[in-house]
């Protein structure tokens, strides 16, 4: 449905801090997206587990909430930046090595204006390897540019 160009368009987020490849499908209860982390193609990840190949589950939280923000500005429901603000409940069971495809399922809990409360499950093939729950606010963007 909207390849990497798209979600930039979506998100602030750019290489190298941006995790979502693209959105499969959205509605109002659920967004699905995808991601891939190809070995060395992003520094960001270059220093992490480094021998054992193993993408550090902090990435696969963020890309998480990632996918559901670009999937809630894909519904039209919120406009501006949003930023996570709160981690609610997060549980990983297994790792996620580079160049498997992660594919995001995230259930809306909570859609606003200002507030989006989203729950969501990352699978490698069929195998859950984590659960979160996460809520992100609309942060007034005047107060990241500097004064020159």
């Amino acid at each position: 449905m909207e390849g990497t160009n798209r979600i930039e368009e979506l998100i602030p987020h750019r290489y190298p801090f941006l995790f979502v490849d693209e959105i499969l499908s959205v509605n109002k209860e659920e967004i699905i997206g995808v991601t891939t982390f190809n070995d060395g193609e992003n520094p960001l990840l270059e220093s992490s587990y480094v021998t054992s190949g193993i993408i550090p589950g902090t990435i696969i939280l963020e890309a998480m909430a990632q996918c559901g923000g670009a999937g809630v500005r894909l519904l039209g429901i919120a406009e501006g930046v949003f930023a996570l603000a709160h981690v609610q409940t997060t549980a990983f069971f297994k790792a996620v090595h580079y160049d498997e495809q992660v594919k995001f399922i995230i259930k809306n809990i909570r859609l606003s204006a200002k507030i989006v409360k989203q729950q969501g499950s990352a699978y490698v093939n069929d195998d859950l390897v984590m659960e979160a729950s996460w809520m992100s606010i609309k942060i007034d963007t005047s107060m990241l540019t500097a004064d020159k």
